[in-house]
């Protein structure tokens, strides 16, 4: 009798438990609310005002909400919140709700912070030439002092050099084991470090002698692209959206920007350069160079290089996929830029203009 009772009472508690929860009882409480944005768009400009109201499905008793984006507060005013962050891209916005007795929940929404405004237009003049080792399949180019370096790809062919820019005589030259794939260089207190691409390694070199002094692995970025710093830390591209922020010391990935438009999120980033807070960056496979804020993400220019590739010789090397610009370089004391491509036999010294 007993065994019975029991056995009836469970599949009595069983059966009232799935009718409380078909009836809207006790459930996962992040399903309760829903942030719902004014227009409900995907995607919002930097620096705009938007309505911003909490969706109450179950009817709760809602004591209070607090908005947040990038962890920092987003004050309601008249039903609005501003979406003033400091960097762009993927964002969530959380809502911390405190309903019920005393329950509380978190629950969030993605949208895309872009831009505020679409990036400008700039030109370029070619202010002098010279030559270039067209078997160079350039991935990384940087100035110290006088002396151009300059990092080369392809697996069996991948190399660091230093290089005399007014004649294209290399002054140095080390190769890289052949199973790996040179990629992006920068020079910081006297260390110089490369990327490889698909091998989630780089190495760090020293500048003046170019003995390697030791590697490094990548974190969450899976490859690697280009490099350029702005003193204080490191940025590297990956072939994504995001420019990671590396610590010189521990070359440990500590955060990142995304790069984006007016419009869109925006990849495709390779090789870089830092000059003067903003980052100058080849765009993979484009006659074109992007101009981005390295503290948002936002790109607030794009550079068009038609017609440079037109000057080029076509050598035995050249391939009309590859052969691409790529690898850009800021002369401190003449106040230019240097750009090349992949096999390319020439070297161009240019200004860089806002289109009239």
């Amino acid at each position: 009798m007993t065994l019975l009772t029991n056995t009836m009472t469970k599949l009595l508690t069983f059966g009232f438990t799935l009718t409380f929860l078909a009836c809207g009882g006790p459930g996962d409480p992040t399903t309760f609310f829903e942030i719902q944005l004014e227009g409900n768009p995907k995607k919002v400009q930097q620096g705009k005002k938007i309505g911003i109201a909490l969706s109450n499905k179950k009817n709760m008793d809602v004591s209070q909400v607090t908005y947040s984006m990038d962890n920092l507060e987003l004050p309601v005013s008249e039903g609005k919140i501003h979406l003033d962050s400091k960097t762009l891209g993927n964002k969530d916005i959380k809502a911390n709700i405190q309903y019920g007795d005393g329950e509380a929940v978190e629950i969030s929404r993605k949208i895309q912070l872009l831009a505020p405004s679409s990036p400008e237009i700039y030109t370029y003049e070619v202010l002098n030439t010279y030559p270039h080792d067209a078997t160079a399949y350039t991935q990384g180019l940087e100035f110290a002092n006088d002396t151009l370096y300059e990092s080369t790809g392809k697996k069996g062919a991948s190399t660091l050099r230093k290089v005399n820019y007014e004649t294209g005589e290399i002054l140095q030259k080390i190769d890289l084991d052949s199973a790996v794939f040179g990629e992006g260089i920068t020079i910081l207190d006297n260390k110089l470090y490369q990327l490889t691409w698909l091998s989630g390694l780089g190495y760090v070199y020293d500048m003046k002698t170019l003995e390697k002094k030791s590697n490094f692995s990548y974190g969450e970025s899976r490859e690697g692209w280009g490099l350029c710093n702005d003193g204080e830390k490191i940025f590297k591209s990956d072939g994504t959206e995001k420019i990671w922020f590396l610590d010189p010391a521990t070359l440990e990935e500590t955060g990142y920007i995304e790069t984006v438009t007016n419009k869109s999120i925006f990849n495709k980033a390779n090789e870089l350069e830092y000059v003067n807070g903003k980052i100058y960056a080849n765009v993979y496979q484009k006659e074109s160079m992007m101009i981005i804020d390295a503290v948002s993400g936002a790109i607030e220019g794009v550079v068009n290089f038609g017609g440079l590739k037109s000057q080029i010789t076509k050598g035995p090397e050249w391939d009309e996929t590859n052969s691409v610009l790529n690898g850009v370089a800021f002369h401190q004391e003449r106040g230019t830029f240097f750009v090349t491509g992949k096999n390319w036999d020439k070297l161009f010294e240019v200004s860089i203009r806002k289109k009239q």
